[in-house]
């Protein structure tokens, strides 16, 4: 599963770089993102191998099961908001001429699902390590990361849509359906 993950993670990048026009609003976010996934992830992997102490040990065999579950279903929330955006999706941030808000799908619930569905993604990657400090590490580095990246964004979309982006932010989270 996990292959699968880097796998698509490989396609939106080359699929986004493709996809130029606009103007860039990143301002380093997206360097930002990748550092707290990444080193995330390796720091999770790191903890997982090196701190038994930590160990999940009661349930494991579930929690495994859960982990997989939430990696699937993350996975399946990123591509399906990716898929949605078709042309405006980038890795970056940028605004494109004629770009509309999309309000379907995943879109129903939160205002960033793809970001939504790395997290869940993280999250079973964390569980199925099964290791309290490598899930730890994975709940709170890359939500750091995007916490800063949908601070930029949100500015960029507002700046770029202006009422229509307003509006739908007033109605939905940012990440988790009525909670942020």
């Amino acid at each position: 599963m996990f292959v699968t993950f880097v796998l698509l993670e490989l396609r939106i990048r080359v699929r986004s770089r493709l996809n130029r026009s606009g103007s860039s609003e990143d301002r380093g976010s997206l360097v930002v993102v990748w550092l707290s996934v990444a080193g995330g992830m390796v720091a999770a992997f790191v903890l997982a191998s090196s701190a038994p102490g930590a160990a999940i040990d009661s349930a494991r065999w579930p929690l495994f099961v859960i982990g997989v579950a939430l990696m699937v279903a993350g996975i399946v929330i990123r591509q399906w908001s990716v898929a949605l955006l078709g042309r405006f999706f980038t890795i970056d941030v940028r605004v494109h001429s004629g770009q509309t808000v999309v309000d379907t799908g995943p879109y129903r619930w939160v205002r960033h699902p793809s970001y939504t569905g790395l997290l869940l993604t993280t999250l079973g990657i964390g569980l199925a390590l099964g290791n309290w400090a490598a899930l730890a590490v994975l709940a709170v580095v890359p939500t750091v990361g995007l916490v800063i990246r949908i601070r930029r964004e949100e500015r960029a979309l507002i700046e770029g849509l202006g009422e229509p982006y307003r509006r739908f932010a007033a109605t939905r989270a940012h990440l988790v359906p009525w909670v942020w």
